[in-house]
């Protein structure tokens, strides 16, 4: 992974002052996860800029969304998805309310597709009705849309938990039929299957994808090319949605300024931040229509001449 000096960026900040320079932790999510590594790169693109990150390992999503709606030091990483139900409080997010999350920038989109053993003859989503299916962490994203996918379908299934890793070894071993997961793609844990074993990857049909998008709005329809994984040769459908990092609201403007102009600063964020980062960007900003920026954050999207929804 290549870093820019300091000096190199046109976008470099001058050091905070020392006084200031507690660095703000950033939760992303367990082992075999994309969070991780993303937030990994993105610390160490940080500190080049002038600004102080730590990251923390997580159960995801939902349990960064509760920590930065607890700690106005906090940021983490989120899939919109499940940043949907913490502003509504939804069973998912285990019925509280989260009034003080807040966007700061794009991370990249995620898609979600399941992997099984060629051998287990399951060829179609519908063929998982009444299998044991790896979701990652309990209450996550994965699993939050493998039910509204299952519903959809009209189908039923027993849900299995765990981080991706450990979901990758249970699907490798046979300790269940299949695993949806849901990343920026080709999909780490996926890949980290395949290369162990013979696992085809597949997605949804149209008319499934449709079902689940009617459900959830702010989803969209994504197509994964051919190739993209090993032995894939026709394209698979899915459906996708954005990350985000965010932060809590009584994050003082300046530092929430200061955060998202060096996160997208990077001329290359994939080479820059890490390989999943191409949608770091400013441009993609606008992809978030679920939770309001924080105005330190709209600030410089005003400044790049991007219209945001500030609160």
């Amino acid at each position: 992974m290549r870093r820019r000096p300091l000096l190199a960026a046109p976008f470099a900040l001058a050091p905070l002052p020392v006084a200031a320079q507690a660095p703000l932790r950033l939760f992303t999510a367990g082992a075999g996860s994309a969070f991780l590594p993303y937030g990994e790169g993105l610390a160490a693109f940080l500190a080049t800029q002038g600004v102080a990150v730590t990251v923390e390992r997580s159960a995801g999503s939902l349990e960064n969304l509760a920590k930065v709606e607890d700690d106005p030091g906090a940021l983490g990483t989120a899939f919109l998805g499940s940043a949907a139900d913490a502003v509504a409080g939804t069973p998912a997010a285990g019925g509280r309310v989260h009034g003080r999350v807040r966007a700061l920038f794009p991370m990249y989109e995620t898609s979600f597709q399941v992997g099984v053993l060629r051998a287990s003859g399951i060829a179609r989503f519908a063929d998982l009705a009444g299998k044991r299916i790896g979701a990652g962490p309990a209450r996550g994203p994965a699993e939050t849309f493998l039910r509204a996918a299952l519903g959809a379908a009209g189908m039923e299934a027993t849900i299995v938990s765990g981080d991706p890793a450990e979901m990758t070894r249970l699907l490798v071993s046979g300790g269940m039929d299949a695993l949806w997961q849901g990343a920026i793609v080709p999909i780490p844990s996926l890949v980290a299957a395949q290369q162990q074993a013979d696992v085809v990857v597949f997605g949804l049909d149209a008319p499934l994808v449709a079902a689940v998008r009617a459900r959830l709005p702010y989803l969209a329809d994504t197509t994964i090319p051919p190739g993209t994984y090993a032995g894939q040769a026709a394209p698979i459908l899915s459906f996708a949605a954005w990350n985000f990092v965010v932060a809590n609201a009584g994050l003082p403007d300046d530092a929430a300024y200061r955060v998202t102009r060096a996160a997208l600063s990077a001329g290359d964020p994939r080479a820059e931040i890490h390989t999943s980062a191409a949608g770091t960007r400013a441009q993609n900003a606008p992809a978030n229509s679920v939770l309001p920026f924080h105005p330190g954050a709209a600030r410089y999207y005003a400044e790049r001449g991007i219209s945001v929804r500030a609160g």
